[in-house]
């Protein structure tokens, strides 16, 4: 008795030049219609992200220049710029409670109000209204910052060296700090805090040529220098440390009009930055007005 033996029939060839041809085609609608798809979406996601940064940098930037004490910003060249930020302040008390003291020209305590006389050196203060942050041990008191470099060589600036509530009719807090003489004369009554661990604080761009490497990115960064005290000289060079906000910088410009407008008691800072990555840029401008009227 005879087996039949069973074969399996394969593919002939010109169903295998057919798959070839179909496969073919396929791969040319990829490249021609799927991989630019693919490439725009790719650099608008690089660009969203360049932006997103650089928005993210100069938004830090614009809020501290709008709490910079008045006329502390120094520009040095157009890539750096130093200001001394602050977090809080108010109105302090100007003169004796007539009302409430225990008896003419006491001294600051349970039973009599601390006050600013700009005759003498004071040491003690009532706030008698506050923004912001409060007074804390470590900040700095600030009062009428009417010069460039007031701030940073300390004639108006005192260390706050403790802080208590005192009885509320002379205030919300009582500050005591180092001694300062505030400038006889002034009336404003007003004071600032800065901050003890940020102090005087540098935005620097490093090594931001405008050009770009062989990878297509920017070669700088921008960067935040802070809490490193009070230089009492005008910075002549940029620093080249600190944190980064912002890397792939590939330029930056900086600029400051200390008398913008009329009254030129409002200046007015510009910031532009450029950031590039693979060749995308993403290209940013501020402005932000900044109070000199201590």
């Amino acid at each position: 008795m005879m087996r039949r033996v069973r074969t399996h029939r394969g593919f002939t060839l010109v169903e295998l030049v057919m798959v070839i041809a179909v496969t073919g085609v396929l791969a040319a609608a990829l490249v021609v219609f799927v991989m630019p798809a693919m490439g725009l979406y790719l650099a608008s996601r690089d660009r969203g992200e360049l932006l997103h940064e650089a928005d993210a940098a100069l938004a830090l930037m614009v809020r501290d220049v709008r709490r910079a004490v008045p006329n502390s910003i120094r520009i040095v060249g157009d890539q750096c710029i130093e200001l001394v930020p602050t977090h809080g302040g108010g109105r302090y008390r100007m003169g004796p409670d007539t009302v409430n003291d225990s008896g003419p020209s006491c001294t600051p305590g349970a039973d009599c109000a601390a006050w600013i006389d700009t005759g003498v050196a004071t040491t003690d203060f009532d706030v008698l209204a506050a923004s912001g942050h409060a007074a804390a041990v470590g900040d700095y008191v600030v009062i009428n910052n009417q010069n460039g470099n007031d701030v940073y060589e300390g004639g108006n600036r005192a260390l706050v060296t403790a802080v208590a509530t005192p009885a509320a009719a002379f205030g919300t807090q009582r500050v005591t700090m180092g001694s300062l003489q505030v400038t006889p004369g002034y009336h404003g009554g007003r004071f600032l805090l800065v901050p003890a661990s940020r102090q005087a604080v540098f935005f620097s761009c490093v090594g931001a040529d405008g050009t770009l490497d062989a990878d297509g990115n920017g070669k700088g960064t921008l960067r935040l220098s802070q809490a490193y005290g009070f230089n009492a000289s005008p910075p002549t060079s940029c620093p080249s440390g600190g944190a980064v906000l912002a890397e792939r910088v590939r330029s930056c410009h900086f600029v400051y009009d200390p008398n913008q407008g009329a009254t030129q008691q409002s200046g007015f800072v510009w910031l532009d930055i450029e950031l590039a990555r693979s060749n995308e840029t993403a290209h940013l401008s501020m402005g932000a007005h900044v109070s000199n009227v201590p």
